[in-house]
């Protein structure tokens, strides 16, 4: 069965002044992909994804959601999208709870249920003031705002910075499950593991450009190994991409104490695409 696309990006441009944002970014997701955006702090992800929902304006370019363009169709588009910026400000001295309901009062839904289900995964205190709170339960409202109403598409701009690793589990856990349902991601990250152990596809950013879209799988496949060992009484340890066949003729008359044949790090793959 072939898959609609949920986004479709098409020379997407944005500058702030003469300083470029975003500059002619292309790209596409697919029907219940968890789809990784990834790049370091400053790449142009976060500019693509408010551009990509029109909460800021973009010089040139083309977006559609659902199948539908973005400028003609927003606010419909907006209903079935659940989006968590990478830091959300809430009025301080509500408590969690009011917090919670106002978002769904804004959307006109009754979202308790979903809510409730949401706040006892996450282990929230609902009764708690947002002030009373730290960056990571902060994080915690965020999720279930964009989660409560059950949208066909989420997108998440950083939303694990923050959450100890067992809430990183669950929020996965809670990624997966809506996608199971029928429901789209995109996430927005710069922590490798988790485009590796949840993503299928991903797209790269570099200084605002988009410099690579394929499969997790394909991006991660390597002939490369990382070789430690002590070699006549010295520590070497670096990245072979040679015949490992030929290794034994290289090493051959070396006192060889200790050696380790191993995989790169996946920062070591991916780092590439950061550098120059």
């Amino acid at each position: 069965m072939l898959m609609s696309k949920v986004i479709e990006i098409e020379n997407l441009t944005k500058y702030y002044g003469k300083h470029r944002g975003a500059e002619d970014v292309s790209f596409s997701v697919k029907e219940g992909d968890i789809f990784g955006f990834l790049g370091p702090n400053g790449a142009g992800k976060s500019t693509t994804i408010r551009s990509m929902l029109g909460l800021i304006n973009y010089e040139k370019g083309s977006v559609k959601i659902f199948g539908k363009e973005l400028n003609s169709a927003k606010e419909e588009i907006l209903s079935q999208v659940g989006y968590m910026p990478s830091e959300a400000m809430f009025y301080p001295d509500m408590k969690v709870k009011d917090v919670i309901k106002m978002a769904a009062d804004i959307r006109k839904m009754d979202c308790k249920d979903e809510a409730a289900m949401l706040c006892d995964r996450l282990k929230m205190d609902t009764e708690k003031k947002i002030n009373e709170l730290s960056l990571g339960n902060r994080k915690k409202v965020s999720i279930v705002c964009a989660m409560q109403h059950k949208p066909k598409l989420f997108v998440f701009d950083e939303p694990t910075s923050g959450l100890d690793p067992l809430m990183q589990t669950e929020f996965f856990k809670l990624i997966e499950e809506y996608v199971e349902k029928g429901a789209t991601c995109m996430l927005s990250t710069h922590v490798l593991s988790e485009v590796k152990n949840y993503c299928k596809n991903v797209a790269i950013m570099r200084e605002g450009k988009l410099i690579k879209v394929d499969t997790v799988a394909e991006i991660t496949k390597t002939n490369a190994k990382r070789i430690k060992m002590i070699r006549d009484g010295k520590q070497e340890n670096f990245l072979y991409k040679g015949d490992l066949n030929k290794i034994a003729d290289e090493l051959a008359g070396h006192n060889i104490e200790d050696i380790l044949i191993e995989d790169p790090s996946l920062d070591e793959i991916f780092m590439h695409y950061y550098e120059k």
